[in-house]
């Protein structure tokens, strides 16, 4: 047995249009240990953020679809007056070719190329959105694609560790590694502290379990600006569902 495959994961979010038409249920079941071969290894519900959907999407900062995939994405669109129905249900598999098992029961980005090429696959019940300036011109389209899946193994172990703290899954089922905390980490209006600050959020106590690469990136953050890592991309995990970050 190949542990290393064994123990390959990846990110799965089930979408606010998924949820508005009760998907769910069928989603869940084509992703099944019985069709798949593949494990829970994480299950949350998630009120998004604007922090966490920026972070998420970051590689497509800019274009012209970018603010509405934000507000698509944080629930907005589908629930515009109703916040309190605004989710993702955020996923970790895990098992041998887990990234490609996964992809290919989603299907192809595009619904309308998802219909065409694969009939059966999750994104063929999506749709497309055009997207309009203020005088009504189309200026671009939104794939509302039901379901995102991780793209590679390294997509998957970023947004895993975006999405989901190492205590969120089982010690056994931890694909990255871990490191005790020893230090207070304290987050407020984009900065970083190590001792507490009206108003700020502690991200990790001492004892705290944490990625290791989150500690890595708040000990460079702390030594200057020098870090190429985000604090956003640390940050954002621990304001999941916390009243304080509810854009």
């Amino acid at each position: 047995m190949d542990i290393k495959k064994e123990f390959e994961q990846t990110l799965v979010l089930i979408k606010p249009d998924a949820l508005k038409n009760s998907l769910t249920g069928y989603v869940l079941s084509l992703l099944s240990e019985f069709h798949t071969g593949l494990r829970f290894a994480g299950a949350k519900i998630v009120y998004v953020g604007r922090m966490l959907a920026e972070e998420h999407y970051a590689e497509h900062q800019g274009k012209i679809f970018f603010p509405s995939l934000l507000e698509y994405i944080m629930g907005k669109l589908h629930y515009p007056d109703e916040p309190w129905k605004r989710r993702v249900i955020a996923l970790v598999y895990q098992g041998t070719d887990a990234v490609k098992k996964i992809r290919d029961i989603c299907g192809p980005t595009n619904p309308l190329v998802a219909r065409d090429k694969n009939p059966g696959c999750i994104r063929a019940l999506g749709t497309l959105v055009a997207l309009k300036d203020s005088d009504g011109n189309i200026i671009g389209e939104r794939m509302d694609n039901l379901i995102h899946a991780s793209a590679t193994n390294e997509d998957a172990e970023r947004e895993i560790k975006l999405w989901f703290t190492p205590t969120d899954i089982p010690p056994f089922m931890r694909a990255y590694p871990v490191e005790t905390n020893h230090l207070h980490y304290f987050f407020k209006d984009g900065n970083l502290y190590l001792k507490h600050e009206p108003e700020s959020i502690c991200l990790l106590s001492p004892g705290d379990i944490a990625w290791k690469t989150d500690i890595d990136a708040l000990r460079a953050i702390e030594r200057g600006p020098q870090s190429a890592s985000s604090l956003g991309s640390v940050a954002a995990k621990y304001l999941i569902n916390r009243e304080k970050e509810v854009g």
